[in-house]
């Protein structure tokens, strides 16, 4: 069997070097146009970093994992085409600011149905809105050359900074397909891939339009308990309570669980906002405004979290940050992975310059320029903007520390030194609630934190 995946990135990338990994002798093509992030994957420094990743590559990479801006030719000798491309939210139109941008997604069906031909079982691995395999299928029916194709639904479950373990040992696999004997059959060819290494009774089939849903509605319930503790913490601080001590106390009900309730400065990432902001669309699209504005809500909660963060250096620093130094520690919406999509450090950065603030930032994967892009937009320059090369040089003279991803060096670090390297009083503001913060009032600092007292 030869399985193609076309987009490179964050699923396409980790998810095709676990099948290659495990299925030794399945040959597995990555391709796609960006040629920069092809001679990424086939060099020693990833365009993606993720703990584990690199062994995974090194393994499966020459043998039966490939990498490629070759396209068409992938598509022509592949059996199954995963389709595992960008959906970002659409910026113009109809639906800007909530609706999936399907560009991408419509200009592979095209190339597909140009260049294939035969059977062909085509999946979709990119979040997509329910109904978009119908969408495919019309594009493939219409333009192929004898090209007898499947469409089926394969969600990606992984959380980025444990993607490996996550694909390595899923909770589940999901597989939607065409209740008929061909969707069946493709169905099967694919649950038997992930079977390899995947316990049967956690591959689940259903119909498509199940599978495709299914994906932003789990996305929309796990950033709902974030949204959920989250403004719990604002609670917490105005009676004095500590968030962390609650979520452990409702986290104990079997009924609630306790994950996803670790209050933050706010999530991030490439999905939550994405695929909430989609299923508020859909909802609307198929008249539930109701429906669509308790989502929305979520998003909503989500944002007011991140400005309540930096209003709150602001208020605390003797209500202004003109000409002061703040230290920001971590850009990567989370630890454990360089990606900065939709991460809170750009919210913060951007609100804390706009109170005319001397902005420094250090984290330890994303690259000085991906941090000064995100920031300040393509091109553009803010001298009040800075990046540092350590956390200590990042702290040396600030008036306050922002600690804004978890990454685990945060914890470790000799906060006594970073006191002593800064003016007086000397303010710290926990976003994660990953360091003792009355370890640190007793240093000396004004130290505070998400939902603390």
């Amino acid at each position: 069997m030869k399985i193609c995946c076309i987009g490179a990135g964050y699923v396409g990338g980790p998810t095709m070097a676990m099948i290659a990994q495990k299925c030794p002798d399945i040959q597995v093509t990555v391709v796609d146009m960006n040629a920069a992030r092809i001679a990424a994957w086939n060099s020693d420094q990833l365009p993606i970093y993720e703990p584990g990743l690199d062994a995974v590559v090194r393994e499966a990479r020459g043998r039966n994992l490939h990498f490629s801006t070759d396209v068409v030719a992938a598509i022509k000798t592949a059996d199954m085409i995963f389709v595992s491309v960008n959906t970002p939210t659409k910026t113009y139109g109809v639906g800007a600011g909530r609706a999936a941008d399907l560009r991408y997604i419509e200009s592979v069906a095209r190339t597909i149905a140009q260049h294939a031909t035969g059977r062909k079982i085509i999946v979709e691995k990119s979040t997509i809105p329910v109904k978009t395999a119908e969408s495919i299928r019309t594009i493939l029916a219409a333009n192929s050359n004898g090209l007898q194709a499947q469409v089926l639904s394969n969600p990606e479950f992984l959380a980025e900074g444990t993607a490996v373990a996550d694909l390595n040992n899923p909770d589940r696999v999901l597989i939607g397909g065409e209740r008929s004997p061909e969707g069946d059959a493709a169905v099967k060819v694919l649950a038997d891939i992930y079977a390899r290494w995947v316990p049967r009774d956690r591959v689940i089939t259903t119909n498509l339009w199940s599978s495709e849903l299914s994906k932003l509605v789990a996305n929309a319930f796990l950033a709902q308990r974030i949204s959920s503790i989250n403004s719990i913490s604002a609670l917490c601080e105005a009676t004095g309570a500590d968030v962390d001590e609650v979520a452990h106390a409702i986290g104990k009900d079997s009924r609630i669980g306790p994950k996803f309730l670790k209050s933050s400065v706010g999530f991030g990432g490439s999905c939550f906002q994405k695929d909430i902001l989609n299923l508020t669309y859909l909802c609307e699209s198929f008249g539930l405004p109701e429906v669509a504005a308790y989502w929305h809500q979520v998003v909503a909660m989500n944002d007011w979290q991140k400005r309540r963060f930096a209003n709150r250096i602001v208020r605390e620093l003797f209500n202004t940050v003109a000409d002061k130094k703040i230290a920001v520690l971590g850009f990567a919406f989370k630890k454990d992975t360089n990606d900065t999509r939709e991460s809170a450090a750009i919210n913060i950065c951007r609100d804390l310059l706009a109170e005319h603030a001397k902005v420094c930032v250090y984290d330890p994967k994303v690259p000085a320029e991906e941090i000064l892009h995100d920031v300040l937009g393509k091109g553009a320059n803010d001298p009040r903007l800075t990046i540092a090369h350590s956390a200590y040089e990042a702290c040396a003279g600030a008036h306050a520390v922002a600690i804004v991803t978890e990454w685990d060096e945060f914890k470790q670090l000799d906060y006594r030194k970073i006191y002593e390297a800064m003016p007086k009083p000397a303010f710290l503001f926990d976003g994660r609630n990953i360091v003792d913060l009355a370890a640190l009032r007793q240093i000396g600092f004004r130290a505070h934190g998400i939902g603390k007292p």
